[in-house]
């Protein structure tokens, strides 16, 4: 097998602790670890939270603010500080990040979704790892909990522009349940699910975090539009990134998602 596309998507869940600051040993770790992959002759891109999860650590904000541009704000302080710290720990492992912010007028032609995908091509010829992340403190569908304008989708979104093989989106779960696990102890995780029915949907109403947008209903989502486009997907717990491993030494960590096309 040649050399695959993959996308990795990091939330704020992951990135940060509960209390809205940074997570730097998980932070380190998801480098370290998307670093080696790279050496290792994968292609390697990051989808990115955080932004305003970072602006709310940054300026002693414990709770979301629900003001639009109070919002921005923090997206604009935060997405500064969350490319500040990943062009640092890249950096130790002597690895290049580039900085790519979309909003959804990006993505709305074939033209521009092909400008989008010469530059990612681009940069991954040049061994640099791109993050992307929706441009915050402009867009306002994923601030409005929009699940088009969700991190979630655009993962998948960006997945199809660039032919990625897999899509990788980590989150605080192993995966997706049959019920909620907070809730129900005895909920199961399914291993393999072959189309995301109405059914399946169904399984996924559970809880998001203070910190982020979605849900694992935005992960379904994102998971249906990248498997009918030929992407496999997979759910995975991202509280210890050396998981990621797995996925690339063709276990399931998690719940894998399989095309469709």
């Amino acid at each position: 097998m040649g050399k695959q596309k993959t996308v990795i998507k990091v939330g704020t869940s992951t990135l940060t602790y509960e209390n809205g600051k940074i997570n730097y040993r998980r932070i380190e770790s998801l480098c370290k670890v998307l670093a080696d992959l790279q050496n290792s002759g994968e292609d390697i891109m990051l989808v990115s939270s955080g932004a305003i999860g970072v602006g709310m650590g940054k300026t002693g904000l414990s709770v979301r603010p629900s003001e639009m541009k109070k919002k921005q704000a923090l997206a604009a302080i935060g997405q500064c500080e969350l490319m500040f710290m990943y062009d640092k720990l890249f950096g130790e492992y002597n690895h290049s990040v580039a900085q790519i912010l979309l909003t959804a007028d990006a993505v709305e032609t074939q033209s521009k979704r092909q400008n989008i995908n010469n530059t990612i091509d681009e940069l991954l010829n040049m061994g640099i790892i791109p993050i992307i992340n929706e441009n915050d403190t402009v867009a306002i569908d994923e601030l409005e909990g929009n699940n088009i304008g969700d991190n979630d989708m655009l993962s998948a979104i960006v997945s199809h522009i660039i032919n990625a093989d897999r899509l990788v989106i980590l989150t605080d779960i192993d995966g997706l349940y049959d019920s909620n696990p907070h809730k129900n102890p005895k909920a199961k995780k399914l291993e393999v699910v072959e189309s995301i029915t109405r059914s399946v949907m169904d399984m996924a109403a559970g809880t998001g975090s203070n910190r982020g947008t979605g849900g694992m209903i935005t992960k379904l989502q994102a998971a249906d539009y990248a498997t009918k486009r030929g992407i496999e997907v997979y759910i995975i717990n991202g509280e210890n990134p050396k998981n990621i491993y797995s996925v690339f030494e063709g276990k399931n960590p998690g719940t894998k998602f399989l095309a469709r096309k």
